[in-house]
């Protein structure tokens, strides 16, 4: 074309949980079952909604405002319980005017990184949940900027690492924080969230955490948002309902706006994510109108601690048979619903690309003669697709990790489904 209509940032977008589904699709129709251990969908994995919650949704259908547009920042009703709760649980005003909904979190983590100034940073964990990497690497145009998680301490970050960083790279201008982490199950202590905060107010930088799976922790007790000691550092906390309830398919999540009145050039950076909210006029009416009756009503914490005994006890046999096989490392998660696998090179390395059926060898054939023999752990996990049908995602490609493996789910909701798969990982890393 005359002109150039590629985004420079554009080779930066990466959605690996996703793409190795193609090739998913595809080693199906040559008649191996999939197992879906790629995305986190309760409902794909056998989950069911309570009826009660269905109720509150049919009635609300029933109701033609339900059809009608929202105000741009959200329905009152929503923002108000939202602010209401928030401001009771951390014991920080939250004011309706600062929650801003949006059609789910990847809308939200899209304005928030695009409509940062280009030469401005946010570090942000590797393992990396990869909309937040590649999106926040696609406005700068350039690679991600991280923090490493240690799986040799329970996940947790350097502090010191992300100060030597923050102190060496002017362009940082803010940390990202995701708890329960995304792909680890890792969950914040308060000290080191309480680091990450003294880190900001000192060099004069802003917070984001992503709370997506607050409700998911599986100690309740031991999960401290952010908000809770940010003090007056100003913060995004990003929340939703489709992973708790669950509802992935409603499209529905919020940002949460602290400090906004501390830092006029933080206050009109949110004004401008605001604005861009305005150009598309309002996210979706219904799961915000039935948000509040759901979450205040009796049976939803009972709801909550039946799923996270449930996701509990798969971390615990998970954890506990793959760690059995030599070459493997695994740290239980204490929230979410996923699984991060560290394997030894040489281990995935020495796993024979031999696939089920003749046909599925010739696609696995033709995939590996495109991945890169340095990619070791994407290498791994299409071998193990094209063996046994169980779709898993790579940890350096697919999340932008400096430690190699995989990543699976819990939320398999038959326990010989589930524990036959952990039995064919098992079998194929050991053969």
């Amino acid at each position: 074309m005359r002109v150039d209509i590629i985004h420079p940032g554009a080779g930066e977008l990466q959605y690996e949980i996703r793409g190795i589904g193609n090739f998913a699709q595809a080693i199906n129709q040559t008649g191996v079952d999939i197992t879906w251990e790629n995305i986190g969908d309760p409902i794909a994995k056998g989950e069911q909604v309570p009826e009660w919650i269905k109720d509150i949704v049919v009635t609300a259908v029933k109701d033609s405002q339900s059809y009608a547009y929202s105000p741009t920042k959200g329905m009152n009703i929503a923002r108000d319980y939202i602010a209401k709760t928030r401001t009771h649980a951390t014991g920080t005003t939250l004011k309706p005017d600062d929650i801003l909904f949006f059609n789910g979190l990847g809308d939200a983590i899209t304005k928030v990184y695009t409509w940062l100034n280009p030469i401005a940073r946010v570090i942000g964990p590797t393992p990396a949940y990869p909309t937040h990497s590649s999106v926040e690497a696609a406005h700068a145009r350039a690679a991600y900027k991280s923090y490493q998680l240690d799986p040799d301490n329970g996940w947790l970050p350097d502090v010191d690492q992300v100060r030597r960083a923050v102190v060496s790279d002017k362009s940082i201008a803010g940390i990202l924080i995701i708890s329960p982490d995304n792909p680890t199950g890792m969950v914040y202590p308060r000290d080191v969230l309480e680091e990450f905060v003294a880190l900001a107010k000192e060099f004069d930088l802003f917070l984001i955490a992503d709370e997506i799976y607050a409700n998911l922790a599986y100690s309740p007790d031991e999960f401290v948002s952010l908000a809770e000691v940010a003090g007056d550092v100003p913060t995004i906390v990003m929340r939703g309902l489709s992973k708790e309830i669950p509802w992935p398919g409603s499209r529905c999540g919020w940002l949460e706006f602290y400090n906004l009145e501390k830092d006029h050039v933080f206050e009109s950076y949110v004004n401008s994510i605001e604005e861009a909210k305005m150009t598309e006029v309002c996210s979706t009416t219904l799961p915000q109108v039935v948000l509040p009756k759901i979450f205040a009503d009796s049976r939803y914490p009972a709801h909550l601690k039946t799923r996270n005994a449930r996701y509990k006890q798969r971390a615990q046999q998970a954890t506990e048979t793959l760690n059995a096989v030599d070459g493997v490392s695994v740290v239980k998660p204490k929230g979410a619903f996923y699984l991060s696998v560290v394997c030894d090179l040489n281990l995935m390395r020495s796993v024979s690309a031999v696939a089920a059926n003749d046909k599925a060898q010739v696609l696995l054939d033709e995939a590996l003669e495109v991945i890169s023999d340095n990619e070791v752990d994407k290498r791994f996990c299409y071998t193990l697709l094209a063996k046994t049908g169980i779709c898993t995602v790579p940890l350096a490609v697919g999340f932008n990790s400096q430690v190699s493996g995989f990543r699976m789910t819990l939320l398999e909701s038959n326990d010989t489904a589930f524990t036959n798969t952990l039995q064919s990982i098992v079998e194929v890393l050991t053969i």
